[in-house]
């Protein structure tokens, strides 16, 4: 017999839906079957764990299809994975640099009558050596080229001057040499592989991680990182000497490495997972067989492939190109060594004059064969030093910095042509070059007699202190932007990095309070809610304060009876630690409405804590 049509409704969500419908059902189709819809009953028993199995399954589903969809996805995993597909790498914490100045002194020397420095004492200072600051403890910086004192050219240049004389003649020369430094700390931890497995994982836990540095394994190879696995090759730095390309030695003063593309088998690629976690993949290949005996080439059948196999004799699986070194190779039966970099943050903006403690555990004179005591005093002289504060460390991406960075850099696809695609790549700038905190893009205002024939952009942009305060970016940081925007950048366009301007303000308000509330404990609400609505991280260039939203915010606040006055002001004077800019709020003021200069500003409230003052006053 064929079993009867049901009406099947696909509407029910919940619970009570759920239970609802599984009761009309019964009673629709089984009215005599069953018909006690008491909640104590057996058949109410079995109805309702029904209902709540589909409540839960539905959740689930629900869950699930929001999860895939960026806009929507709450779980930091899920938005990682998303920002990852779409092509933005999420940044956990964005360093700051400085050019450090780096001293040392070197003895005098004749030659051919004329006095000179003996460059025999000069000191080389390998890359990633470490510099500590005295305002900080725990503040690290490094510097991410070599120094070799003997060495000088255009792009490398020595400065040098007479330390001591003794009468005409001089003693000691005083050599100067400049490198930038990024606020990070070494770390290295070790792995232990087995048998190979295909896109293997390791994951760092650590806070603060900037990224990889170098891996090496115990036989002695470089890992390198790639994009994604399936790139193999990279571009490789090398040293512009004799020994590497004897063809280019000549131009080593203007041009100090070479580039070149290098082929790379053993390789790996990194994503973050969270804002702790970087987790590390490596290749598949996982034999040592030749491809021609994992994917024999059809066109080589019956020539004599390797091992004799000169004929098909079996069905080659499609996946079988996994196990060759496309994708790279999986660790086997090695020790992995993991060198990365930690730190970065608003409280690597250290102030000038800090960065002094070096450290000189690998630090070498270029010549063995030297006066111990003169050697002693020459490595005592190696002294450095940073004359401006360092700039462009800041927390990393939020979650819904990462989320509204990666639709933005969808939305770019990988170049810029709109001017909030310069915005976007802006910000995005890899944390090792800095990190700018505010940005802002417009054209040049043109007078009615002027014509541009390019595309010209201005981008403001400010930096953080180590305190939290707005700054004007160093010249550093505005040339390692400058130079990161000009690849993305399309043939024409012409960008000029310049500084925002900051206008500091103070906020002062009288209220009047109801009876039944405490005076103290209102003031410091409405304190605390000021203070959250001008947060930094809620404010942009050019963001307008709307007075009436103030007043709404203050009204809303539980206890306040009415407000009596309300008043921003303008804090200027490098004297008080606030902007060197006078700003009239007055004149500025138009329909309640408070707006920035022609020039792009932004408003702060630098001091929260003494710039916003209540007072509470009788109705």
């Amino acid at each position: 017999m064929a079993t009867p049509k049901r009406d099947i409704k696909y509407l029910n969500r919940d619970f009570t839906d759920f239970r609802n419908r599984l009761i009309e059902f019964t009673q629709t189709y089984f009215p005599n079957t069953y018909n006690d819809f008491s909640p104590a009953s057996p058949g109410m028993l079995m109805m309702e764990q029904s209902a709540y199995v589909g409540d839960v399954l539905s959740f689930y589903l629900d869950n699930q299809i929001q999860e895939n969809f960026l806009q929507y996805a709450r779980q930091t995993n899920n938005i990682f994975e998303l920002a990852y597909m779409f092509g933005y790498k999420p940044k956990t914490t964005s360093v700051a640099q400085v050019d450090v100045d780096f001293f040392q002194q070197l003895p005098a020397k004749i030659v051919d009558g004329v006095t000179v420095p003996d460059y025999d004492y000069a000191l080389t200072i390998p890359e990633n050596t470490s510099i500590g600051a005295t305002t900080r403890g725990d503040v690290n910086f490094i510097i991410q080229d070599k120094i070799d004192f003997s060495f000088s050219s255009s792009q490398d240049p020595t400065e040098i001057s007479i330390y001591q004389i003794s009468g005409d003649t001089p003693q000691y020369y005083l050599l100067k040499k400049t490198r930038k430094a990024i606020s990070s700390t070494i770390n290295t931890t070790t792995y232990s592989f087995g048998n190979p497995q295909p896109f293997t994982t390791i994951n760092l836990n650590d806070i603060n991680i900037i990224k990889v540095l170098d891996i090496t394994d115990s036989s002695g190879n470089t890992w390198s990182e790639v994009d994604h696995l399936g790139q193999e090759m990279i571009y490789n730095k090398i040293s512009n000497t004799n020994t590497n390309d004897p063809n280019n030695i000549q131009d080593s003063g203007e041009v100090p490495y070479l580039l070149n593309l290098k082929k790379v088998q053993t390789r790996f690629s990194t994503r973050f997972t969270s804002l702790v976690n970087l987790q590390i993949q490596f290749g598949a290949g996982t034999t040592t067989d030749s491809d021609e005996e994992i994917i024999p080439n059809p066109n080589n059948v019956g020539i004599g492939l390797l091992s004799n196999q000169d004929k098909l004799t079996s069905a080659y699986s499609p996946t079988n190109f996994l196990y060759t070194d496309t994708y790279g190779i999986a660790p086997s039966n090695t020790i992995l060594s993991v060198r990365y970099l930690t730190g970065g943050g608003v409280e690597s903006n250290v102030p000038a004059n800090s960065l002094t403690n070096l450290t000189t555990d690998s630090i070498t004179f270029n010549n063995i064969n030297l006066n111990s005591n003169t050697a002693d005093y020459i490595f005592g002289s190696l002294s450095a030093n940073n004359s401006l504060a360092a700039s462009g460390g800041k927390g990393g991406d939020t979650l819904e910095e990462v989320r509204q960075n990666t639709l933005a850099s969808v939305a770019s696809q990988q170049r810029a042509v709109t001017a909030e695609d310069y915005l976007v790549r802006a910000l995005s700038m890899p944390s090792e070059y800095g990190a700018i905190s505010k940005a802002y893009i417009e054209k040049p205002k043109l007078t009615d007699n002027q014509v541009s024939t390019i595309e010209t952009l201005n981008l403001f942009c400010l930096g953080l202190t180590s305190q939290g305060y707005f700054t004007s970016p160093s010249n550093t940081l505005k040339k390692n932007l400058r130079t990161y925007l000009t690849q993305h950048r399309i043939i024409g366009d012409n960008i000029e990095i310049r500084n925002a301007f900051i206008i500091n303000i103070g906020v002062n308000f009288e209220i009047a309070v109801l009876p039944e509330f405490n005076n103290n404990g209102v003031i410091l609400a409405c304190i605390n809610e000021l203070e959250d609505y001008f947060n930094k991280d809620k404010w942009q260039i050019n963001q307008p304060i709307i007075l009436r939203d103030l007043f709404i915010l203050l009204a809303n606040i539980e206890g306040i009876q009415t407000i009596k006055s309300l008043t921003i002001s303008n804090k200027a004077g490098t004297t008080s630690g606030y902007s060197q800019y006078s700003y009239d709020i007055e004149g500025a003021t138009q329909n309640q409405v408070i707006y920035p200069s022609l020039d792009p500003s932004i408003f702060e409230v630098k001091y929260p804590n003494q710039d916003i003052k209540g007072k509470v006053v009788p109705l």
